[in-house]
């Protein structure tokens, strides 16, 4: 059962939402988005309860937002590298429609 207040959806690999970054540097891969969040992975540890900036690139141009790190959990170990995942809330909710940008 759907329990989710907003639709998510996967952005697809040309679409700048396919990717963010975190205000210090970080990019992250964005793995599904919706108006209210964002499930991502990459290099960066983030800890649960965390806030975070992150510059996300929509229909309407280059925004900063600050989120909050809902979960986080390591997804790969490799010898080179551990991956993480995490789930971002914005703090005010953005348009993610697909669109050019």
């Amino acid at each position: 059962m759907e329990r989710r207040l907003t639709v998510r959806r996967d952005p697809n690999a040309g679409e700048s939402l396919s990717r963010i970054r975190l205000r210090l540097g970080s990019e992250l891969a964005v793995l599904n988005v919706c108006d209210a969040g964002v499930l991502v992975e990459g290099v960066a540890r983030l800890a649960p309860g965390g806030r975070v900036d992150i510059h996300v690139v929509t229909r309407t141009g280059r925004v900063l937002v600050r989120a909050t790190v809902a979960r986080s959990a390591v997804s790969e170990v490799r010898a080179d590298a551990i991956r993480y995942r995490a789930a971002l809330i914005f703090d005010q909710a953005l348009d993610t429609r697909y669109g050019s940008g």
